[in-house]
């Protein structure tokens, strides 16, 4: 479980998270909603240490800074400046948990490899990350964590800018990994797939509006608090 308590993150003079307090249980796929600008990104970096914050967050009673290894993140927009390929990339997920220069292992190569299949890459798998379109290469960052193996699974808009295909491919693999065990959180903004995407939702306007199950805490009322009556209209 990760537990959050009075968390506060500021820009400058603004107040981008305002006493944020909430518990969120495994496994389960739980989604983070807001409007523009509502902090979402900024808890996922809050949760990792990216950006600086007040108050604590534990992951099973430890401080979560000290467990950054059983994390997996993917950050939006995530990019790739140098020559790889789709296989070698997804072998990066390995390293943190390899000595350092030390060869990866003929079982290390087949988790990379199982990961190619379950994500439908393997026709990819020598292709350069240059010459992927953007729903092939958000597989291939999440073909990374699970090499990975984390318990934990942060997403920031996995889905903007990606064909259906690709979408369903990775919704089918994260509920393989909730099944497994795995706390996953995704920053979301389409409203429309919250129900059939999230086994929990955060509502979140720089306070925390409402957290917990999604046939629960998803309604109407709820969703005023957060957008504002201009989404009804």
């Amino acid at each position: 479980m990760i537990q959050i308590e009075n968390i506060n993150v500021s820009y400058q003079q603004t107040l981008a998270l305002d006493n944020i307090t909430l518990n969120l249980e495994g496994p389960s796929i739980t989604g983070i909603i807001g409007p523009n600008g509502a902090g979402k990104s900024t808890l996922i970096k809050a949760l990792i240490g990216i950006i600086p914050h007040s108050g604590k967050i534990l992951f099973n009673k430890q401080p979560i800074r000290q467990q950054l290894n059983r994390i997996s993140y993917v950050a939006q927009k995530a990019d790739f400046n140098f020559p790889i390929t789709v296989r070698e990339c997804i072998s990066l997920g390995l390293y943190p948990k390899t000595k350092f220069f030390k060869r990866l292992s003929k079982s290390d190569w087949s988790k990379v490899t199982d990961a190619l299949t379950l994500l439908g890459l393997n026709d990819l798998a020598h292709r350069q990350i240059s010459q992927l379109s953007g729903g092939q290469f958000q597989r291939v960052l999440i073909a990374r964590c699970l090499v990975q193996e984390a318990d934990i699974i942060l997403l920031d808009e996995p889905f903007v800018g990606i064909d259906s295909v690709s979408e369903d491919i990775i919704m089918n693999t994260l509920r393989e990994l909730r099944d497994k065990g795995k706390l996953i959180l995704i920053v979301h903004h389409d409203l429309s797939k919250v129900p059939h995407y999230f086994d929990q939702v955060i509502l979140l306007n720089r306070k925390l509006i409402a957290s917990g199950p999604t046939n629960l805490v998803f309604n109407e009322d709820n969703l005023r608090k957060t957008y504002g009556n201009s989404l009804f209209y």
